[in-house]
């Protein structure tokens, strides 16, 4: 898999997979408990199934999901963006903590690809 350094793949591929697992959670618990659109949830929690997709690819670190996540992760930063600017509150420090977790995948997802690739 790896012709460079084990443990930066291996550090990569943990850094991808922790903040995929903290958006899916984040997304979870911010529209069903924590700054939801309505009291009691909202149907926007439906955002977390297409985190669930590549979940299983990048916890087994296949470089083919680790690539199109790439392309997936940029609508979560996008919506993170967006509302840390448009909100208030507590939806608002969630928003960018989205981005944030957003932008570390892609950038742990980017670079596992660079480095798993062959030599």
């Amino acid at each position: 898999m790896n012709k460079a350094d084990p443990r930066l793949s291996g550090m990569l591929q943990f850094a991808a997979a922790t903040s995929l697992i903290g958006l899916i959670f984040l997304s979870l618990a911010w529209e069903l408990w924590l700054a939801p659109l309505r009291p009691g949830g909202s149907w926007l929690v439906l955002k977390v199934v297409p985190l669930l997709l590549p979940l299983f690819g990048v916890l087994r670190g296949k470089v083919y999901t680790y690539r199109w996540s790439t392309l997936l992760i940029w609508l979560y930063f996008t919506e993170g963006v967006v509302r840390a600017w448009s909100d208030v509150g507590l939806s608002s420090q969630l928003a960018a903590l989205e981005w944030v977790l957003a932008l570390i995948f892609f950038v742990s997802a980017a670079f596992f690809t660079r480095v798993s690739r062959p030599v």
